[in-house]
């Protein structure tokens, strides 16, 4: 599989070396990475070129680097039916720049982009219905950021006394929001029932 992976990258960095930034076979899995200008164009090539014919999309993804220049990576996963084939398209992209839609060419990029620009906040253009898919409508924020707050902002309760349900700003002492991870059970200073019966006699 491998050595087909590798001949694989390299026709496909032959055809389009304006497109492809790079590329490795890794854990038996093809690579790519992709100029963020060449994204559509590279997309369009994989369905159409006889030795790849990548026509599924399987998934669209991102992560989060805050500490990078360009922030996040976009991943796209397609495979090729036809040959057998997965491949693994990776786009960096700045926090303030446009990821161009590839729905044109795959219909089933909707939703995953649409899942993204709820849980990331990248914008994808050419997107003929970009809304929130998980969230709310005024959910504030995008909780797979690294600078999220794992409490979120607000909180949904049912007020009895209203008779209806409230959106309040969450309030947590500061306490709460550190965690020790350590185990109840290690440093206890009482005996388990059934722990008297490991006493050496």
């Amino acid at each position: 599989m491998t050595e087909a992976l590798q001949e694989l990258g390299g026709h496909i960095e032959g055809k389009r070396p304006d497109c492809v930034l790079s590329w490795e076979v890794a854990h038996d899995e093809l690579t790519v990475d992709v100029a963020l200008a060449s994204l559509v164009g590279f997309v369009e090539f994989l369905k159409a070129d006889q030795t790849c014919r990548f026509s599924t999309l399987i998934d669209i993804t991102a992560v989060d680097y805050p500490a990078r220049a360009k922030r996040f990576d976009v991943i796209y996963h397609f495979l090729s039916m036809y040959q057998n084939h997965r491949i693994r398209l990776r786009v960096q992209v700045r926090e303030d720049e446009m990821v161009p839609s590839i729905l044109e060419i795959h219909p089933s990029a909707n939703w995953f982009e649409r899942e993204i620009f709820d849980m990331f906040g990248l914008i994808f253009s050419g997107h003929p219905d970009l809304r929130r898919l998980l969230t709310d409508y005024g959910f504030r924020g995008h909780p797979l950021r690294k600078d999220f707050p794992t409490t979120g902002y607000t909180e949904v309760r049912y007020d009895e006394g209203l008779k209806r349900v409230v959106y309040e700003p969450v309030d947590l002492v500061q306490e709460y929001r550190q965690f020790d991870f350590m185990s109840p059970w290690e440093g206890a200073e009482y005996i388990l029932p059934g722990d008297e019966k490991t006493e050496t006699k």
